[in-house]
């Protein structure tokens, strides 16, 4: 039996919790630090968890030096993605890293580049993956019953008045949000995005101070279309946080509401003006360990660590995720289609 990863995690605010509640079920995780800028949150972390024999400091180079970690838990604020995950990096550990992988493409690249010359596996906390609804759905379409998919949509519409920052934050929905759902479609869709066009506004009677709705339109490899409708100020008839999604195929079409409701049908005859159609079932599949949110992504991640394997958000692909959210960013700031290579 492998012995337990010794982690270190860095960012003890509210997010930590989340991280916290799965990690303390892995057997195979043994938190021997806790990093931030306020010591006492980091004390009050490692109290509040059973882990109160664990190192606390505000800064990480002390605790790496002081535990020497297998392992980084890297929960900070998305501008300090950078400096954790390349220091922890270059003290030889594995890192798992909040959403999103960056603060911009450049430092997503950086990010990525330095993973590949550590030798050390840096992936990302994706954790709507790992909903066995999401993974039935992509169970059903693998199975081919609806055809080749042409075109995935998405609705997310929610009115979320947190208050604090996101208030203030510029492309708040995008920024923030969005990279669940993008990265989503790509589960779904199984291509990678190509270009980007996109429209941001602020809708009458919202209460943020920048744009907090978003239009997007993703060509995708495999001659497949994503469009994306969101809005975080919306009241009313509000969307699951998974979003609504309609796949349509060329022998059919399958939607999924977010939640527990999956419709599907497919085509029995065709020659007339309308085919004729009939509905299907989505089946129960059997998600394996694809399953858990959080503690889904943490315990692949600890395997493929013992085991020599890529996990699934690993660096290297989910900053093709990241990269539908600038290219739609640009897209909307220029007004102009953006290509993902170009970024």
């Amino acid at each position: 039996m492998a012995h337990p990863l010794r982690a270190v995690l860095v960012g003890c605010g509210g997010i930590s919790k989340t991280w916290l509640n799965a990690i303390r079920d892995i057997p195979d995780v043994t938190l021997v630090g806790f990093v931030d800028l306020v010591e006492d949150m980091a004390r009050q972390r490692a109290q509040e968890y059973d882990w109160a024999e664990a190192a606390v400091s505000t800064a990480l180079d002390t605790i790496l030096d002081q535990t020497r970690p297998d392992v980084v838990f890297n929960c900070t604020v998305p501008e300090a993605h950078l400096d954790v995950t390349t220091q922890a990096l270059a003290a030889g550990c594995h890192v798992l890293g909040e959403k999103p992988l960056a603060d911009s493409m450049e430092n997503a690249r950086r990010l990525v580049a330095a993973a590949e010359v550590a030798g050390k596996i840096f992936a990302v906390i994706q954790n709507r993956r790992y909903d066995p609804r999401i993974r039935r759905l992509c169970s059903f379409l693998e199975s081919c019953a609806i055809g080749r998919i042409t075109t995935v949509d998405s609705d997310f519409q929610i009115g979320a008045h947190f208050g604090g920052f996101r208030d203030h934050m510029e492309h708040v929905l995008l920024l923030d949000m969005a990279i669940h759902t993008f990265d989503a479609a790509r589960l779904i869709a199984g291509t990678d995005p190509l270009t980007a066009t996109c429209l941001e506004w602020n809708p009458p009677g919202s209460w943020y101070d920048r744009d907090a709705a978003a239009v997007a339109v993703f060509q995708m490899t495999g001659d497949t279309v994503y469009t994306y409708r969101g809005s975080w100020c919306a009241e009313g008839l509000n969307t699951t946080w998974e979003s609504a999604w309609r796949i349509t195929g060329t022998q059919g079409s399958v939607t999924w509401d977010g939640a527990d409701a999956f419709r599907a049908q497919v085509v029995r005859k065709t020659g007339s003006f309308f085919s004729e159609v009939e509905d299907v079932e989505v089946p129960d599949s059997d998600p394996g360990d694809k399953v858990g949110q959080h503690a889904g992504v943490i315990r692949e991640f600890v395997r493929s660590i013992q085991n020599g394997t890529t996990p699934e958000t690993i660096c290297s692909d989910n900053i093709k995720s990241l990269s539908m959210v600038f290219a739609a960013i640009r897209s909307a700031e220029s007004g102009q289609r953006i290509a993902i290579d170009a970024l």
